[in-house]
């Protein structure tokens, strides 16, 4: 047979390997979408659902949704668990850079290639053939033996004392090992996502935000602990995103005592790297919140987008693993949204029809976000129609959560409400014409279908709130709409936030008046990592006010889920099931 390659790419991380090719034009989220110790994919609402990868080549246009995708990355390949390969559409940072961990730290890799997008798509009418990868060359076949010489032989990991980065006198005392061994692993983690974003400097960053601190798995442990014991300590403040259990409550809510002792570990293990217990996955609500041009390398999705889009901080949307990196050196790459030019629109999206909003409830913004980010799958967009409305800081918050799930983009612009974008021509590059999506209400309707999987029928058991974690001021809304009223019988209301804004509630009595309502608080942990016995296993719906959790929800427990507005979900906690399905606002025009 020919010897010829069928395309060839760019290789950011050598290797060989041969398989059966698995291939969507979708891209994937490998947290909340692919089960780290199975390696089957569970994001229900992805084609390739119910197909596992391992041992075989992977081709997907690239990631999307969660930071800790590149957690998952590691464990499935000290598990054995992952694909043999996979090819991108486009560069991707968060799944190769798992890859990447795996080769630094524990000598474990597989060839990590980017096609062009014509060569992509031949790749995608391969789907369930055999097909093998040679560095950076494709072959449609079984290789010959010959072509592995095309391989070098010698190790993947390069020397970046010849990196093509600028490196201060500092830097470089980080690579030859001066500032300890951990800052020196760190440092050579920096420097290879640097060449990957083809970054050619190093920056300072004011603060970091840890999200590699959920556990994903054994893997996830060891990366941590390794670098405690090669004497890792954080060079700026440093916070950490929730972790996989209530740390004060785990063992009462029945948690595994193996897995709940090892998230405990894992936690400890961070926070012994000096690392603070702030444990919320919206870092954005502290009091260390960074402010407008603040520099910081930030990880977690929802929180990524909150900071650039929001507070008009900049950051990229920092893999797990590089996070801590990055706080054990102090320097990030100068590249992506730390940069004027990269923070600017290549989509505007326009809504029409906001003057029919007039009974808007807050569903209407994750809904709104889930479609925008459909829209915007790697784009940065400016939604223009939304000033009258003037979003809050929570409604913002569910938006760009819901954004971030179906969308790889770091942030989007709202005109006359993000600080970025008080006009629409101050959001896009000057003198550019970027498309333009026109929305209409009822263009909302497809999303609000496929979150809502529950059939009408199907009854409520457990309504979940918080996820990203409850503000003081979404804690206070509940308590009004819960006064008064009587939870039903057998009906599970908990919401989760940080340690910090549970204190807050407990100080104002808000705690105390909800837990009488029969509202169970959770701290530390968030609902993408909470699953059984705090989620019995049950025939009946879950209930939330979150589109990242009606998204991620059914993979994650099996379970059918309803999307509803907060004043819904209290009233389906009173009643049993919702009172009907589509929201007033939500309606086709006649």
């Amino acid at each position: 047979m020919s010897s010829s390659p069928l395309c060839h790419g760019v290789p950011h991380v050598k290797g060989t390997a041969s398989g059966g090719l698995i291939a969507s034009h979708v891209e994937l989220s490998f947290w909340g979408g692919v089960d780290p110790q199975t390696g089957q994919v569970i994001d229900r609402h992805h084609p390739l659902s119910g197909h596992s990868l391992e041992g075989r080549i992977l081709a997907i246009p690239g990631g999307r949704g969660s930071c800790s995708g590149s957690g998952v990355m590691l464990e499935l390949l000290l598990n054995n668990r992952g694909p043999k390969a996979i090819l991108f559409e486009r560069r991707e940072d968060i799944l190769t850079l798992g890859v990447m961990v795996a080769e630094e730290m524990f000598g474990k890799a597989i060839p990590v290639v980017t096609l062009n997008s014509v060569d992509f798509r031949r790749v995608l009418q391969l789907h369930d053939t055999c097909i093998t990868v040679v560095d950076g060359y494709i072959f449609d076949k079984e290789a010959p033996g010959a072509l592995h010489e095309l391989s070098e032989c010698r190790s993947n990991i390069p020397s970046l004392l010849t990196t093509n980065v600028q490196l201060s006198d500092v830097d470089r005392k980080f690579i030859q090992g001066e500032y300890g061994e951990a800052a020196r692993v760190a440092m050579q983690i920096v420097l290879r996502m640097s060449e990957l974003l083809e970054v050619r400097e190093l920056i300072p960053v004011t603060q970091v935000h840890v999200d590699g601190c959920i556990y994903t798995g054994p893997g996830s442990l060891l990366f941590a602990e390794k670098l405690r014991s090669l004497g890792g300590h954080v060079l700026v403040p440093t916070t950490l995103n929730s972790i996989s259990v209530d740390q004060k409550r785990w063992r009462a809510q029945g948690v595994d005592v193996t897995f709940g002792e090892a998230a405990d570990r894992l936690a400890k293990a961070y926070i012994d790297m000096g690392a603070q217990p702030t444990f919320t996955c919206g870092p954005y609500q502290l009091d260390s919140a960074p402010k407008l041009g603040d520099q910081v390398a930030w990880a977690e999705s929802n929180a990524v987008v909150y900071a650039n889009s929001v507070l008009g901080a900049r950051t990229m949307k920092y893999p797990d693993f590089l996070d801590i990196a990055i706080a054990l050196t102090g320097r990030a790459p100068k590249g992506g949204p730390h940069i004027d030019t990269n923070r600017q629109a290549s989509l505007i999206v326009r809504l029409h029809d906001t003057e029919r909003l007039h009974n808007l409830d807050d569903s209407f913004y994750p809904l709104l976000g889930y479609h925008v980010g459909s829209l915007a799958s790697n784009q940065i967009p400016v939604i223009v129609g939304l000033e009258s409305l003037a979003p809050n800081h929570d409604d913002l918050k569910a938006f760009g959560a819901a954004f971030a799930t179906v969308s790889s983009a770091p942030m989007f612009h709202m005109v006359g409400i993000t600080p970025e974008a008080q006009t629409l021509e101050a959001a896009i590059p000057v003198g550019s014409h970027p498309p333009c999506l026109d929305v209409a209400i009822e263009d909302l309707i497809p999303c609000w279908d496929t979150l809502n999987t529950a059939s009408d029928a199907q009854p409520v058991d457990l309504i979940s709130l918080g996820n990203p974690h409850f503000s003081l001021k979404e804690i206070r809304k509940l308590a009004t709409l819960c006064q008064g009223r009587t939870k039903c019988d057998g009906m599970t209301v908990m919401v989760t936030c940080s340690r910090a804004t549970h204190g807050l509630a407990d100080q104002a009595g808000l705690v105390q008046e909800l837990e009488k309502f029969g509202v169970q608080f959770i701290t530390d942990t968030c609902w993408c990592m909470i699953t059984e016995p705090i989620i019995a296993q049950s025939p009946n719906a879950i209930m939330t006010n979150s589109g990242k959790y009606a998204h991620y929800g059914p993979g994650l427990t099996g379970r059918k889920f309803y999307l509803g507005s907060l004043a819904r979900c209290v009233e389906t906690a009173c009643n049993g099931r919702p009172v009907d399905h589509h929201p007033a606002w939500l309606v086709r025009k006649i």
